[in-house]
C-alpha cells in the first residue's frame, strides 16, 4: 500500500497543480471564466492541502511503526513542526490577499479624491495604509509562529 501512495500522491498533487492552467494554455482568458478559474484555483489548493494530510497520516506513520514508540513521538514532533510552517504560510498569504483587495478598492477611490481635491490626500492615504496594515500584520504573525517553532 505504501508504494502505491508514493505515486499515487504526488500525481494527485501534480494534477490539482495542473487543473487550473488548461484555460490559460488553451488562451481562454476572458473574464466570463474568470470566476469559474477563481474557484478551480481554491478547489485545487484544498486538494493539495488534503493530499498532504492524507499523505502525511497514512504513509509517514506507517514508515515508522517498526522502530518503536521515540520514532513516533518524534514523528508527532516533526509533524507538529511542519503543521506550524503551514499555518504561517498561510497567515501571510491571506493576509496579503486580504491587503491586495483591500488596496485594490481603497487605491483608485484615493486617487479619484485627490484629483477632485488636493487637501483630501491625507484622509484618503489613510485607507490605503490601514490596507497595507492588515498584510504587515499577517507577517508579524509568521514571524511570532516561526520563532515560537525554533524554540
Amino acid at each position: 500500500m505504501l508504494g502505491v501512495l508514493e505515486i499515487v500522491v504526488p500525481l494527485v498533487l501534480v494534477i490539482a497543480i495542473s487543473i487550473p492552467l488548461i484555460n490559460v494554455f488553451r488562451g481562454k482568458t476572458d473574464g466570463k471564466t474568470a470566476k469559474k478559474r477563481m474557484i478551480t484555483h481554491v478547489f485545487s489548493f484544498f486538494i493539495i492541502i488534503t493530499g498532504i494530510f492524507l499523505y502525511s497520516f497514512l504513509a509517514a506513520p506507517s514508515l515508522h511503526a517498526a522502530e518503536g514508540d521515540t520514532v513516533s513521538t518524534e514523528f508527532a514532533s516533526s509533524m507538529a513542526r511542519g503543521l506550524g510552517f503551514l499555518s504561517a504560510a498561510l497567515a501571510t498569504g491571506f493576509s496579503s490577499l486580504g491587503a491586495g483587495i483591500a488596496v485594490a478598492a481603497a487605491a483608485p477611490a484615493a486617487i479619484g479624491a485627490f484629483s477632485e481635491n488636493e487637501k483630501n490626500f491625507g484622509k484618503s492615504m489613510i485607507f490605503v495604509v490601514l490596507g497595507e496594515g492588515v498584510a504587515i500584520y499577517g507577517v508579524l504573525i509568521s514571524i511570532l509562529i516561526i520563532n515560537q517553532l525554533s524554540v
